[in-house]
């Protein structure tokens, strides 16, 4: 028998082995499904990991690594920003959604106007917009101690309610022969967010992705604000001594988060996405818990990591597409990552011990 026992302090060698172990142990149980369903499990994992960086057609897709993984970096920061607090927002994906309707909104609204003041009023929009869906559960937590896990996350549905609606109704194309979706914003040059460096898949979700970065490592490691914001998720009590308000905190880190997921979904539209549609959303708010996690609630670790998980969806969409692999099993395989991830981190914390020697 095997029990648990407590460390008397977190260990550091688990701290930062356990992403590398759970990714090993991702690509491991990956494999033993790849298998079952009749592939190849070794020209898979080569395939989602190897082929975009070094393959055949690397060259094409090291740009798109950078098109995924900037919208999965801008919300991970933002989330964990309330995870360090212990302020658990789960629904930036709805956020995200938000975000891009009221920035694309906005833009659309000045249709056919070729100002350059269109675009950085989407930006201005797209963030509002996120964080103002994020102060809904931050208020109701605040004011009614309701549970924001439950509350965002229902939000979600809701949100995506109304991009159906925004697809088909309110900002669908009025010269698009009554198809569904906006009008495409890579023909509307003043609202457009195109690659700043051709081939490079940069644009300036990119740039903003890799600012923010920077920026909240400052924030965490050297403004008062971050020390507040660690304090509040390692010794709540403690933080109460030192003057940190919980309601403030609730608000500032949901707002931040939700404002850094709005702007994800307004360079998403503008830019790789192109429009307004019903399935504009692919899941990014979700999988950006992944990234959170991943890179250790460190904004330079989850930079890392946003570029890991874009290259699941890329080498996992060749996969798809090249071996007929099911794209359902590619999720699985993403959520396998946050399962062992959080498993593994166990060991943080815990020691594994023996029953028996326990006994003696």
């Amino acid at each position: 028998m095997l029990r648990l026992e407590k460390r008397p302090t977190p260990s550091k060698f688990w701290l930062y082995a356990t992403p590398v172990v759970a990714v090993l142990l991702t690509m491991i149980a990956g494999g033993i499904l790849f298998g079952l369903l009749g592939k190849n499990p070794v020209a898979v994992i080569r395939t989602i990991f190897w082929d975009p960086l070094f393959g055949e057609f690397a060259f094409y897709l090291r740009g798109q690594l950078l098109v995924k993984a900037g919208p999965l970096i801008l919300i991970a920061i933002g989330l964990s920003l309330g995870f360090r607090a212990g302020i658990w927002n789960i629904g930036a994906e709805g956020q995200y959604i938000m975000g891009a309707i009221c920035g694309a909104g906005v833009a659309l609204a000045l249709y056919p106007t070729e100002s350059r003041l269109v675009f950085p009023l989407a930006i201005l929009a797209g963030a509002l917009g996120g964080w103002a869906w994020a102060m809904i559960p931050a208020i109701l937590k605040t004011r009614f101690n309701t549970n924001e896990i439950l509350v965002s996350l229902m939000l979600v549905y809701v949100a995506e309610t109304i991009l159906a609606k925004a697809s088909t109704g309110f900002l669908r194309n009025p010269e698009g022969a009554g198809f569904p979706g906006s009008r495409s914003f890579s023909s509307y040059t003043a609202a457009s967010n195109p690659e700043l460096i051709a081939g490079s898949g940069l644009h300036w979700g990119g740039v903003a992705a890799l600012a923010t970065g920077v920026a909240a490592y400052v924030l965490l490691s050297r403004h008062i604000l971050g020390f507040q914001i660690k304090l509040a998720g390692q010794a709540p009590r403690a933080a109460r001594f030192h003057g940190v308000n919980p309601e403030r905190l609730v608000l500032l880190c949901m707002g931040l988060s939700g404002a850094l997921a709005g702007l994800a979904g307004l360079f998403e539209v503008t830019g790789p996405a192109g429009k307004i549609s019903i399935d504009f959303n692919v899941g990014y708010g979700f999988t950006a818990i992944i990234v959170a996690f991943l890179g250790r609630l460190n904004p330079l670790g989850i930079v890392l990591a946003g570029f890991l998980m874009a290259l699941t969806y890329v080498g996992g969409e060749m996969a798809a597409t090249n071996m007929g692999l099911p794209s359902a099993a590619i999720q699985v395989f993403q959520g396998m990552l946050l399962f062992f991830l959080l498993g593994v981190d166990v060991l943080t914390n815990y020691r594994i011990r023996s029953a028996l020697m326990g006994a003696r």
